[in-house]
């Protein structure tokens, strides 16, 4: 069988089982490009393999590992069912990068990127600054996926209720964020000033509209907030391979709700599984890696942990 069938066949029948499969179908195909999609499967080779996860780079990123488990799982696909009899990878797989650390607003670097999004435009253009303001308020105060913001339509809106339904999830699970009734306030006026602008007002509308009633575009967004930052100035100190990102926000959510517990002297470990439903993680670990992201949480936590040394009452 070619390696372009047999490619087919398995993506075929990963999608088959409810998944999306998107990242692990473009690398694969990108693979068979490059090896050739009349090649037999039984012809190739590590050395083929090499080849392509490496290329003329001499850096490991974490893009490495992701392809490399994409092809993992096609040739154990391959093997089980008498395609190929042993699997053409490499055993010794190379040092994994430092993990990415994501980058924590302050109160202070919030409330500038906030408020330089009314301001920043030079020239205008389809894209409405207040809309921009609304979109970045909405996904930190609720801890948003970008993509999760600007998937909300009116429907999903209950402001009697304070709460919002997110359908399109990273996990392809709806869930129920409630929110503060200052945020309801902030979300009555958007949705008032929303109206003025003549934006579709059918339920199934989307609630951040861009260009020609189209649905805003992600790409979009994190190119307008990259120049936010850059206007206020935002920026790694710490050799970080990456700048600070639209997706920190959700982050910064996180380990500033963590930090208020402990501040108000909450039981942290029996709430972090009530943060992990909110934020729609699928596993509590997931959630976890925030209570050592920022020394003002760790300081905090320390604070908490000797005054229960002493027996200091909390």
């Amino acid at each position: 069988m070619t390696l372009e069938q047999l490619i087919h066949q398995y993506i075929a029948y990963r999608k088959s089982l409810g998944e999306k499969f998107k990242t692990n179908e473009t690398n694969l195909k990108n693979f068979c490009r490059y090896v050739g999609p009349g090649t037999s499967i039984g012809s190739v080779t590590e050395d083929i393999i090499n080849d392509f996860l490496y290329g003329d780079s001499e850096t490991i990123t974490s893009g490495w590992f992701v392809m490399h488990t994409s092809l993992l799982g096609f040739f154990r696909y391959a093997i089980n069912r008498n395609y190929i009899i042993t699997i053409p990878l490499p055993s010794d797989l190379p040092k994994r990068p430092e993990p990415f650390t994501p980058y924590i607003y302050s109160k202070e670097e919030l409330k500038t990127i906030f408020d330089l999004a009314l301001t920043y435009q030079t020239n205008k253009s389809f894209v409405e600054p207040y809309m921009i303001r609304s979109i970045l308020i909405l996904t930190y105060a609720l801890g948003l996926r970008i993509h999760e913001t600007l998937s909300i339509k009116l429907e999903d809106i209950d402001l009697d209720n304070r709460v919002i339904t997110i359908k399109k999830s990273k996990f392809y699970k709806a869930r129920l964020v409630p929110f503060s009734m200052q945020l309801a306030q902030i979300v009555a006026e958007y949705l008032c000033w929303r109206k003025s602008k003549n934006y579709l007002q059918y339920e199934t509308s989307y609630c951040f509209i861009g260009k020609n009633n189209n649905p805003f575009n992600i790409g979009t967004m994190r190119g307008i907030f990259q120049r936010l930052r850059a206007k206020a100035n935002i920026k790694r100190t710490d050799n970080s391979t990456f700048q600070p990102r639209i997706h920190d926000l959700r982050h910064t959510f996180a380990v500033h709700r963590l930090t208020t517990w402990y501040k108000e002297n909450k039981d942290v470990q029996q709430l972090l599984p009530i943060l992990s439903t909110y934020l729609g993680h699928t596993n509590l670990a997931h959630t976890s890696v925030y209570l050592s992201m920022t020394n003002t949480l760790l300081n905090e936590a320390n604070i908490k942990f000797e005054k229960y040394a002493i027996g200091e009452k909390l």
